[in-house]
């Protein structure tokens, strides 16, 4: 039973992994009780002991990275964060004792590029946001090249997830959440790397947008249907960047 719960987080201390479980569980409660959270076809995660993966994500808000822990249940999630965010002692503490890798978002950061290969390599999940930075305005824009260096580096499947209802309930404009917002997480089937690496770059995250936007809609329609109200648009078509 303890190497199964060690398989969440292959080499970690078993301090951190309890730690990590912990917050995961007062997130958990968060995010139920005042947003409504609920998880859609959470079974397509794979099983812990299929090794690293890496996840990504469509980017509505601050929400996101806590969203995507809340989905992938069986393995912990290693995070690419910017780096203004450790600026704080306290809160860079608490996010790097629960996976975040600092990202210098104004130059190539390859050191940050190297640790998250790193962590795939080392057999662990890494959470990337494809499109970079928060929406401005709902919808999901392209994904950047970033991502493709990730995957041809570490050749490890990709699990796509999307959210909605994160955007009306913490927009990037706004300095703090607006409670008991909906918000919805649904998770895809993993896809192999060589999958994705045989269709090429350009096709691959075509591709991957499509596969998110369209979860994306189902969630939005869900919860239209449910009569909760969405402002967010559908996917912008902008090139990769």
């Amino acid at each position: 039973m303890l190497d199964g719960f060690r398989l969440r987080n292959p080499g970690r201390s078993l301090v951190g992994i309890v730690f990590y479980e912990l917050c995961w569980h007062l997130c958990l409660g968060f995010l139920k009780i005042f947003f409504g959270m609920r998880v859609r076809d959470g079974h397509n995660e794979p099983p812990a002991q299929a090794g690293a993966h890496l996840v990504i994500l469509n980017h509505q808000s601050h929400f996101d990275p806590i969203l995507a822990g809340m989905a992938v249940r069986r393995r912990h999630l290693y995070f690419i964060a910017r780096s203004g965010l450790f600026s704080n002692r306290l809160f860079g503490w608490l996010i790097r004792s629960l996976n975040s890798i600092p990202l210098n978002q104004k130059a190539a950061d390859t050191a940050a590029m190297r640790a998250a290969i790193d962590q795939l390599k080392s057999g662990r999940s890494v959470l990337i946001f494809p499109e970079g930075s928060r929406t401005p305005d709902g919808a999901m824009h392209g994904f950047k090249r970033g991502f493709w260096l990730l995957l041809s580096r570490s050749t490890v499947p990709v699990l796509p997830v999307a959210v909605e209802g994160a955007y009306d309930a913490w927009p990037r404009r706004a300095s703090r959440p607006t409670l008991f917002r909906k918000v919805r997480v649904k998770v895809a089937p993993p896809i192999p790397a060589q999958t994705l690496l045989d269709m090429g770059e350009d096709a691959a995250l075509r591709h991957l947008q499509a596969v998110i936007e369209n979860m994306r809609q189902d969630l939005a329609d869900e919860m239209r249907a449910e009569g909760v109200r969405i402002t967010t648009q559908p996917r912008v078509d902008a090139h990769t960047d």
